[in-house]
């Protein structure tokens, strides 16, 4: 994938971008000569101590409700939109279903509107490989084999928000692009009441406590690692080929939960070992797999990072960044 040049003075916009994938995608961005990298994110799940600096960053708190702070943005014309500001986690939204509507339906619908007003030339939508495909759906999971029973409000919005991006293509011929992710860890994810796993049992291991696995262990991820998810956004901002398009970012590869969890202790030897606690009621997939095989055709992808490399280095981020991961993360006991 070539995007050296091809950022080059352009004005980027992107929505969360404070968040794991939204911090390490603006890094990249701002190396690439850009003119602007402009972050919105209402720091709703992300801190201002996790968010990127640089001469060509500009941070706007704010949130993609709020008409003001919108009109404030797009009147800077950016050229390519990366939508990743989101109502996260499927807990989330079985607590908060209202919210999780209002963010993930009305939001991605107003942020759409202003992009097809200052006539963007792409579009890109962070919507969930996790979420848009069902019990009924075939695994690997191919991007034509969606399911319309879901188990979460996220789910639902997520979906949701495919429709809306394939709307404005199909209505005004707006150059979007639908980014399907799968189990996206890495450094930038503070650990939290609704946040990943991964982040989660780090923290857990590092404060010396058993790791609780919902079910049996057996339970299989895609896991991939948040430089390879930046690598297929970049590609999704410039390919043609890509437009018009639902394209999964995953490893290809899956995990079992158990084998996860162990690595973690490991690396930060945590001799607690390990919980079980009941599955919860909306967690119905037990296994999920990505094909990529969409992914290496359009945009020449191909995950790069190993499942063990991205461990140690998330493990590295949690180790050098401690102090403020230990303030920041709130859960519930």
């Amino acid at each position: 994938m070539s995007q050296i040049n091809e950022y080059q003075d352009k004005t980027v916009l992107v929505t969360g971008g404070a968040g794991c994938v939204g911090s390490n995608l603006t890094k990249e961005l701002s190396k690439l000569d850009v003119e602007k990298v402009i972050i919105l994110d209402n720091l709703s799940s992300a801190y201002e101590w996790n968010t990127p600096i640089g001469e060509n960053i500009e941070f706007i708190k704010g949130d993609i409700l709020d008409d003001a702070v919108l009109k404030r943005v797009f009147k800077q014309k950016p050229s390519h939109v990366f939508h990743l500001a989101a109502h996260f986690a499927n807990q989330n939204s079985v607590d908060n279903p209202e919210h999780d509507l209002m963010v993930n339906g009305i939001g991605i619908l107003k942020v759409l509107q202003y992009a097809q007003l200052t006539d963007v030339d792409r579009f890109v939508y962070s919507s969930s490989g996790c979420g848009v495909y069902g019990l009924d759906s075939k695994m690997p999971f191919e991007e034509t084999d969606i399911s319309i029973s879901l188990h979460t409000p996220y789910q639902v919005t997520k979906l949701l928000g495919e429709l809306y991006t394939n709307y404005f293509n199909n209505l005004y011929n707006m150059p979007i692009v639908n980014a399907r992710f799968f189990n996206v860890f890495g450094p930038g994810e503070v650990p939290g009441k609704y946040r990943n796993v991964i982040p989660n049992f780090f923290y857990w291991s590092m404060t010396n406590q058993a790791l609780p696995i919902t079910g049996d262990g057996s339970e299989t991820r895609d896991w991939t690692f948040v430089e390879d998810i930046v690598d297929g956004l970049l590609a999704m901002g410039i390919e043609e080929k890509a437009i018009g398009e639902a394209i999964n970012l995953g490893s290809g590869e899956d995990h079992q939960v158990i084998e996860m969890a162990n690595k973690v202790n490991t690396l930060t030897g945590n001799k607690e070992g390990i919980s079980y606690i009941a599955r919860r009621d909306w967690d119905a997939k037990t296994k999920l797999l990505s094909s990529i095989e969409k992914a290496k055709d359009i945009l020449g992808y191909k995950p790069s990072i190993s499942f063990d490399e991205g461990l140690k280095r998330t493990h590295n981020w949690f180790s050098t960044n401690w102090k403020d991961i230990e303030e920041s993360a709130e859960f519930d006991y």
